[in-house]
C-alpha cells in the first residue's frame, strides 16, 4: 500500500471515529454512514464497515453489542455495561462493576472465551 492510501485510510477512520463520537448513540455501521454521508459523500459503506470491525478489534471503538440485528459500535471504551429499551431501541451506557465472571467461568468445556458483552433490557425513562 502506498503513502497516499495510507494517509486515506488514516483519514477515513478518523471521520469514522469522529462520526461514531459524534453521534453519540452506540451508533450501527449504517448511522455512520448516513452520517457521514451529508459531509463526504464519496466516502463507501463497505470502508465503513470495514473501519468499524478493524477499530474494535483493535481498540479503539467498544463493540457494544449486537442489538436488534446490527452491531452498536461505543466510542467509551472503558469497561462499562448497556441498557437496551424494549421500546425505542437506544442503547444506554451504564456505569459499574459486576463481579468477573470470565474468571468465574473458566474455560467451560475447553471452549475459549475470547469476549463478554453485557446489556440489560427494559424501558428507558422516556418510553416508561
Amino acid at each position: 500500500m502506498n503513502s497516499v492510501s495510507n494517509k486515506r485510510n488514516t483519514v477515513q477512520r478518523q471521520l469514522i471515529f469522529e462520526a461514531v463520537k459524534a453521534l453519540n448513540i452506540h451508533a450501527t455501521a449504517e448511522q455512520v454512514v448516513e452520517h457521514l454521508r451529508k459531509t463526504h459523500p464519496s466516502i463507501g459503506r463497505a470502508t465503513v464497515y470495514r473501519n468499524l470491525a478493524s477499530m474494535a478489534e483493535g481498540g479503539e471503538l467498544l463493540k457494544a453489542g449486537i442489538f436488534y440485528g446490527s452491531t452498536h459500535y461505543d466510542h467509551n471504551t472503558h469497561e462499562h455495561y448497556h441498557c437496551v429499551c424494549s421500546n425505542c431501541r437506544r442503547v444506554f451506557d451504564v456505569e459499574g462493576k459486576l463481579p468477573n465472571i470470565m474468571e468465574a467461568l473458566g474455560q467451560p468445556d475447553g471452549f475459549d472465551i475470547t469476549e463478554c458483552n453485557i446489556a440489560f433490557s427494559g424501558l428507558c425513562w422516556e418510553c416508561k
